[in-house]
Order: structure tokens, then sequence, then C-alpha cells
């Protein structure tokens, strides 16, 4: 009995000694800075930004290769072995590959070193020269990496770009770069050999799958992989590291506005966000097994997949269509990439954390009845405690929910995750709480721009807030500057508020062959040395010193009677509906009120079907029914709108409802899932057009 009472007081004493604490910790503090006036903040725990946090390291080409001789005969690099593919047909005709996957094949540090440095070799082999440059451009995958630290060990600069990219941005991006060798995989050779009458400079392709497309044989000089690791191998050269400050990567940003811009990012960048990411996570270390599986040619995963090795981790590679035992390409009855990896560090983009929130409620309610109950029941005693309350789940209880429901949740991702990295755009609070409920783990929420190597602020394990960012990373100072034009400014009360200014070393170099473009949003060093990026972003600091996003100067829009409309505030507020997968909001300046594009959730909007006893015949027809847009509109207006204290005028007065999500491939989203406004502004402007005329 005594273990009973001992359960149920710690949490109560807990919370009552919290309660009676009036001191806040302090997670960001103000710094005196140079530059343009404003409100700066630091962290607390590092009084000057770090830039490397290994004595004698300052390059990445270095940290590997210290990480490789310190866990020799450990494992680094995993891949699962590919047993069966298939083409499986649907009734109304539709044709899905489905794969069966084996257990993780390893190379270790040592093998992965040996590959690294043949790959190296391989490359003088073929005669690429060090000034030249290399584009990657494929999916996350182990040669991707391989590839990646070849090119470091010979000091050539690296042009990454997303495997999603239209042919438009591709030969953009490798004609502007002028790139002479292209190392992609075999679905990526076909989109190159379409383009291949417009690329200006490639001369080689190397092609990670050992299959190549008898169409692309002429064109340039096609090697494969593996024979590019033989070659070097056979013809050991001497590695030519780089400095801190040659560029390491010149990173494509996924265009959510025209074509893509190249960002040059030196090695020094990029290992002071790996630095400072590694003082966030706690205990990061040997024993942890990092699934990768978002695009490395985003900088949130490249610096994670250079941050693991450092500290002697694992990395097992998946990809967003096999990641769990219900995705999409897995064939049924088979395992998904978590599954069999069982990681204990992820990172994650808001719109996959919103899918794994959407499919364990799906289950859930499917399942109904007291399996239904239950959930819901353990669900709201553990969000009560996570509030603070003492009468919430504690102790004892917590442990017998975890045991009785989450158990079952967190299996979904392999069952040992401990920490999320979250990045990319904002988590909602709603699914930031499912997930530290269901999955019972931190999710660590961070802010960052690819101009800044993602360096900019990141929340801390103990800091169960949401809707916030963090305090500023070790390799960081932020700082609020006054926007008066749209009524920011850092004497405001009780937060500074103004525009959102990043400076310190992870901030990069600027725009690749865009000078003007640079000086815009890049100002020059200040008088104490310091580069600052003027991010357009708008942001408040609360009193601890953590930042929280607001606005966005470019996606204000002054409607026909004055008043200012922030489309990202609105869209952040409306997409917590479970009717909506996605949404745009349409603001027309000739115009006294909003629209919007609502990608509508197939389940939940079914599901409300089925118990109002509407009749269609497919989801196409569903979103198209009047009742249905009124419903998700009234939903819209009268729940999620009220609740976040929208004004009337920022309120969409009609709505058009879509069947077919936005997807990468579709060109209206980017790779990290965030909308294209002007393609989707284009694909939609007769529905646009409608709902102002109809």
């Amino acid at each position: 009995m005594s273990a009973y009472i001992v359960g149920a007081l710690v949490p109560i004493v807990f919370t009552l000694l919290l309660r009676s604490s009036k001191n806040v910790k302090k997670r960001g503090v103000p710094v005196d800075v140079g530059g343009e006036p404003g409100y700066a903040i630091r962290n607390s725990r590092f009084p000057s930004p770090v830039e490397t946090a290994w004595e004698g390291i300052s390059t990445l080409a270095e940290l590997f290769e210290q990480a490789c001789k310190q866990h020799h005969d450990k494992r680094l690099l995993g891949t699962r072995k590919l047993i069966s593919r298939e083409v499986q047909v649907t009734e109304d005709g539709r044709s899905f590959e489905k794969v069966h996957l084996g257990d993780y094949e390893w190379l270790t540090y040592g093998k992965a070193f040996e590959a690294v440095c043949n790959f190296a070799s391989g490359l003088v082999q073929l005669g690429h020269k060090k000034e030249e440059r290399v584009a990657i451009f494929a999916d996350t995958r182990e040669e991707w990496f391989i590839a990646l630290q070849a090119c470091f060990r010979r000091n050539v600069t690296v042009v990454t770009i997303y495997a999603s990219l239209g042919e438009e941005a591709l030969c953009h991006s490798l004609n502007e770069t002028e790139v002479t060798t292209v190392i992609c995989a075999n679905k990526e050779l076909k989109k190159l050999v379409n383009i291949s009458g417009q690329l200006d400079t490639v001369k080689r392709v190397i092609c990670m799958d050992d299959e190549i497309p008898t169409s692309a044989s002429g064109r340039w000089t096609i090697t494969s992989f593996a024979d590019v690791e033989r070659m070097g191998c056979e013809n050991p050269v001497v590695a030519d590291l780089p400095l801190s400050a040659d560029v390491a990567v010149i990173m494509y940003t996924s265009g959510s506005t025209g074509l893509p811009k190249g960002v040059m990012m030196t090695h020094g960048n990029v290992l002071a966000t790996v630095s400072a990411v590694m003082t966030i996570v706690p205990g990061l270390g040997s024993k942890d097994v990092y699934l990768a599986y978002l695009p490395l040619a985003h900088i949130l995963e490249l610096a994670a997949e250079n941050l693991i090795p450092a500290v002697g981790g694992v990395i097992g590679y998946g990809a967003p269509l096999t990641l769990t035992d219900t995705s999409s390409k897995i064939k049924a009855g088979t395992k998904g990439d978590a599954t069999v990896l069982s990681p204990t560090v992820m990172a994650a983009v808001p719109a996959i954390l919103d899918r794994v929130r959407e499919g364990v409620r799906k289950k859930v309610d499917a399942k109904g009845g007291l399996s239904k109950k239950l959930f819901d029941l353990a669900y709201a005693r553990r969000l009560s405690a996570i509030n603070g309350s003492w009468a919430g789940a504690w102790g004892l209880e917590k442990l017998l929910w975890n045991f009785l429901v989450f158990k079952k949740v967190r299996a979904i991702l392999g069952g040992r995750i401990r920490f999320l990295l979250s990045g990319g755009a904002p988590l909602s609070a709603d699914t930031q709480r499912f997930i530290n409920i269901c999955l019972g783990a931190p999710i660590g929420q961070g802010y960052g721009l690819t101009e800044t190597c993602a360096g900019a602020t990141f929340s801390e394990v103990d800091d169960t807030s949401v809707g916030r960012v963090g305090s500023p990373l070790p390799c960081s100072f932020v700082k609020l500057i006054d926007w008066p034009e749209g009524g920011y400014l850092t004497s405001d009360s009780p937060m500074p508020r103004g525009e959102i200014v990043v400076g310190g070393p992870s901030v990069t170099l600027g725009y690749f062959k865009m000078e003007e473009k640079t000086k815009e949003v890049y100002k020059k060093v200040d008088e104490r040395g310091m580069r600052w990026f003027y991010t357009g972003d708008i942001g408040q600091f609360h009193a601890d010193g953590c930042l929280e996003i607001i606005d966005r100067k470019k996606d204000i829009v002054k409607l026909q009677h004055g008043e200012y409309v922030s489309l990202g505030k609105v869209e952040a507020a409306l997409i917590v509906s479970t009717y909506v997968d996605n949404i745009m909001l349409h603001a027309d300046p000739f115009h006294s009120y909003c629209v919007a594009l609502v990608v509508a959730s197939q389940h939940a909007v079914e599901d409300w079907a089925s118990k109002q006893g509407v009749a269609f015949t497919d989801f196409a027809d569903l979103c198209e029914k009047e009742e249905t847009v009124k419903e998700v509109h009234l939903s819209l207006v009268q729940q999620i709108a009220k609740k976040s204290r929208l004004e009337k005028f920022e309120i969409p007065a009609k709505i058009k409802l879509l069947s077919t999500p936005w997807t990468p491939e579709s060109g209206l989203v980017t790779a990290a899932l965030k909308i294209k406004r002007e393609a989707i502004r284009k694909a939609f402007s007769e529905d646009l057009a409608k709902l102002y005329t109809s």
C-alpha cells in the first residue's frame, strides 16, 4: 500500500513546489550586440557563439574522420535488404508499388570510411577536378552520405538538389552552379535524360544503382557507384582536405516562391550548428540509433547525419513511404523501417507528425467502444498532468496508462523513441501534446532557415510549453528589430516584438550568383565581426528568453478596407481542424474578405458523412456537395477561428473543398511540405475567382 501512497503523493508535492517557485528558468538572456539596434538574446549557458564542440576540429571532413577512428568497429550505416517488389492494382485501376524489406545490413565506421576514401579517389580517376562542382540528386540513402563525405575529402563543393524537384528548377540549379558531375539514382537519371539537351556543363553521371537505363547511354559518361569505389580502391589518392571557410555545400531551397535559390554554406557554418545541437539533445551518444528518412538535401537532415557519427551513434536509412508497418509502400503483413530499426532519436517535419497523430486517431475511432473510451480517458488524464494539474495522471497511474494504452502507439515508431526533433515549419500545440503523451518523448522544436544552417533557436528538453520555438542555440544570437509598418516594436508590452534577425557562425555566405538578393537579406559583418541574416519572420521574446513566431512580413496582405491579414498566422490556426489536411488562405486587396482552398481530410470527412447519412460515389463527389462544404466551413468559423481569437476579416468567408492531397510531386508543396503559394494560386485560379464572384 505504501508504494501506492508514494506514487500518488510525489506528483502532488512536485506540482506544489513548482507552483510555489517564483523563479522562472532563464533559457535565454539579453546580450549587447552590434549592427542595427534591437533587442538581442543569447543562450543562457554560452556567453559567446559556439563554433565547434570538438577541440582541433574545424571542418566536417575532420569531424567524420575522427569519428571513424574512434568507433572503427562499431556499426554506422544500415540499409534494409530488398526481398521483393510487386505492383498491386486496385478495383478502380490505380496501381501501387509494394515492397517487402528485410533486416538492416550494416557498414561499420571503419568500412564506411574506407568506402568514402575509395569514392573520393574514384572521383579523381573519373576526371573530376577540385574546382568543379558535384551535384547529388537522389532520395536519402547510404550512398548519398558516402558521396557527400567523399566530396568533402577532396574539398569539392556539393550542390544538393531535392529528388522531387521539377524539370525547370532542376535545370536551373545544375546550370547555374555549372555542375560537371551528377550523382543520382536510377529514378533521377531518367529525369536527367528528359532535360539532357538543356544541360550546359554536365559531363559525368554516377548512378547509385547497378541497373542503368539504356536510354541514358551516349549522353554522358555514366558509371555505377560501385565502379567508382572500385576505381578508387585500385588507385588511391591522398586526401585534399578543406578549410573551415571553404564552401562545403550549395544547398538549393525547395523554392516556395519562384525558382530555388542556392545557399552557400561553409564547413564552419554547418559545424557550428552540429556543435550547438549536440549540447541541446540530452545524453546523445553511442547508444543512440537514428532513423534517417528526411531529404538529405534539407539542412535539418544534413546536420543530423553529420552529428550522429560524431557522437558514435548509428544511422539506419528508411523512407517516408516505408516508415511504419502501415505505410503505403509496405507490403501487408511485413514490417516498416521503424519497427525493424527501433530508433531512439528521430527528426521530423510537422506534416509527418500530424500524419502520425491522424493515423492513431483514425485507428482509435475505427475500433470505437471500450478501446476508444479507454484511450480518450488515458489521454485526458495525461494531458491534465502535462498541463500542470496535480490531479492528472502521475506516478503509478502514468505507468498504468503507458502499459495499457500508449505502449501500442509507441510501437508504431519502434517503441524506443526518447527524443524527437521537429523543424521546417511550426508545430501545432495539439500535435505536440499528442506526441508528448502517446510516444512519451519530448519534442525539441527548432526554428531556423537554410540561410542560417538551421541554426537559430531550439526548445530544451525540460520546456513543456507549446507554441514556442525555444531559446537561441549556442551558435546563434537572435535579435528583434522594429517593423513600424506592421505595428511590431521592441518596446511593445508585455513582450518585445519585431522582425527576427539571426547572427553567429552558422549564418551562411549568401545566395550563389545572386548578389543583389544577398545584400537584401544578409547584412555586412558588423563592427563586432558578426554577420546577420534578416529572416522576414516576426517574433516575440517571452520572459524566459524563448522565442515565439507570430507573423511573417511577406504573408501580410492589406484588404480593401485597410485591415491587414497575416496569411500564415490564419493558416496555422485553421489547419488544426480534423477536417483539414492542408489549407491556403487567399486575400485580395480589391475585396474586403478572405477565401480559402481547403484540402479535406478524407477519413474525418467521410466519417462525418457516414454518421449524417450523406450518400456519395467517391471522395471527390463528397467534397463537391453543398452540405459537406457547409460543415467544414462552419467547423472552421465557429470552432477553430473563435478558439484562436481570429478577427472577422481574417476568417475565410468562403471555401473551396479539394479532395486531392497536395504533394511535392504535384508541385504544390515543397519537399519540406510547405505550401507553394504562387503555384497553388495558378493551379486553382478559376476556383479562387469563383469564390469571389459566386
